[in-house]
């Protein structure tokens, strides 16, 4: 059996795959600091996972990638970039070779343009994070709604005009008291993550955008892109786990 490991800022997704099948057997998602306390062990050598708590024994090859690779050694893992795993595991889940790939995570953005399946070009943002995922976690609570409920309002969109996310979150509480319905403000931050993204994907458009990442479980950022671009958006599968599958079956992809 192969893992794969995507040590996220504020989740690591976890995948256990048949190295003969190449088929998913398990997956889980853990809150970051969670999983290093319940399931790292400290060595002399790193962090070592612990599969037996974990429940996955007959583990015998581990990959990993995401925010944590360079700054938490993983015990006999294999690291890659990011990017790659990304890519390998969209390749895995939709069988595409050319593409354009939006990720969107918690603290970061990234759009890949994939081609007879190698990587021609990406654009990333790091730097801010009002087109991540936890710039809707802010403005979900502000708005005293669900995240799973902000991420799928895209009717009349409120117009937000603050780049920052800290700014970002007194302009909405100014449109609230403006007398906004929850629905048209929730679809304004929305519109304004797409915004944001929307010129690192003109700038590597292709007929077919890959969107991946806990925001893509939402319809509204979908539609805005389906909307104003016109072009196929696909959500495979498994959006949030696709950088740990990416992970698993980079051996094959090698």
């Amino acid at each position: 059996m192969r893992c794969g490991i995507d040590l996220g800022s504020r989740s690591v997704k976890l995948v256990i795959m048949d190295d003969a099948a190449k088929e998913l057997k398990a997956t889980n998602i853990y809150e970051t600091a969670k999983f290093y306390r319940d399931y790292g062990q400290r060595t002399e050598k790193g962090l070592a996972v612990n599969f037996e708590a974990l429940g996955f024994s007959e583990v015998t090859a581990l990959t990993a990638t995401g925010y944590g690779r360079n700054t938490i050694n993983i015990v006999g893992a294999t690291v890659i970039p990011e990017l790659k795993a990304h890519m390998l595991g969209v390749i895995h889940q939709t069988s595409l070779t050319d593409f354009t790939l939006l990720d969107l995570g918690g603290q970061d953005s990234k759009v890949i343009k994939v081609r007879k399946g190698r990587m021609v070009d990406f654009q990333t943002n790091d730097k801010c994070a009002a087109s991540t995922g936890r710039y809707l976690e802010n403005m979900a609570a502000v708005l005293d709604i669900s995240l799973d409920e902000l991420a799928n309002y895209c009717e009349n969109p409120v117009e937000l005009s603050a780049t920052c996310a800290i700014f970002g979150e007194s302009e909405l509480i100014g449109r609230i008291v403006e007398g906004y319905s929850t629905a048209e403000l929730a679809a304004g931050v929305n519109y304004t993550i797409y915004k944001r993204i929307k010129p690192m994907l003109s700038a590597l458009k292709s007929d077919t955008i890959v969107f991946t990442g806990g925001v893509a479980l939402g319809t509204a950022i979908k539609e805005f892109i389906t909307r104003e671009m016109g072009v196929e958006v696909i959500v495979p599968k498994y959006p949030q786990l696709n950088g740990a599958i990416g992970c698993a079956v980079c051996k094959q992809s090698a």
